[in-house]
């Protein structure tokens, strides 16, 4: 069973799945979606576009150098079929496989704690700009006058009307007319 890897994301295309375009120079581009096959049809280039397995390479997102990456490559030369051979061959992939997720998980760990070395470094100099550009609020003078106090004075309000219901007296219900 041939698995192919993506022309645009890299990602595995197992048989029956996927499309193909062939250009007029016998050039096969295998794509894993029509969003991939699209994207190659608008002619974007898949190291600049974020999602892909070639712009995680090219930010440093992902390993690039790593001896277990180069099992991935496809080999054209065909091998006599043994039982034993085969054993051992899957022994060895699952093996790979095991090394392989390990040491990723290494990577994004020291990538992580990279990252965060970078905000910490970031969030202190941004700290010390705010520090230094920043104003400090002093409270005002407080000018003692000789002493006075304030007097409440009382407002007198009129009384309300008895009732608001009984026409003539406040406001009434209907209309006046003059």
């Amino acid at each position: 069973m041939r698995i192919d890897k993506c022309y645009f994301c890299s990602k595995s295309v197992y048989p029956g799945h996927g499309s193909a375009f062939v250009r007029n120079d016998a050039k096969v581009f295998r794509f894993c979606t029509s969003k991939c096959n699209k994207n190659f049809k608008m002619k974007r280039n898949p190291r600049k576009v974020r999602w892909t397995k070639a712009f995680r390479k090219a930010a440093g997102k992902e390993m690039t150098i790593d001896s277990t990456i180069e099992f991935e490559k496809r080999r054209n030369v065909p091998v006599r079929y043994d039982r034993e051979l085969v054993a051992t061959t899957v022994k060895a992939m699952k093996r790979v496989a095991e090394i392989k997720q390990r040491r990723e998980h290494a990577f994004w760990k020291n990538r992580m704690a990279a990252s965060k070395e970078k905000l910490r470094a970031h969030r202190k100099r941004k700290l010390e700009a705010a520090k230094k550009v920043s104003v400090k609020l002093t409270e005002p003078m407080v000018v003692e006058s000789p002493q006075k106090e304030k007097v409440r004075e009382k407002i007198k309000v009129s009384a309300k009307s008895r009732s608001a219901l009984i026409p003539g007296e406040g406001r009434s219900m209907g209309m006046e007319v003059d």
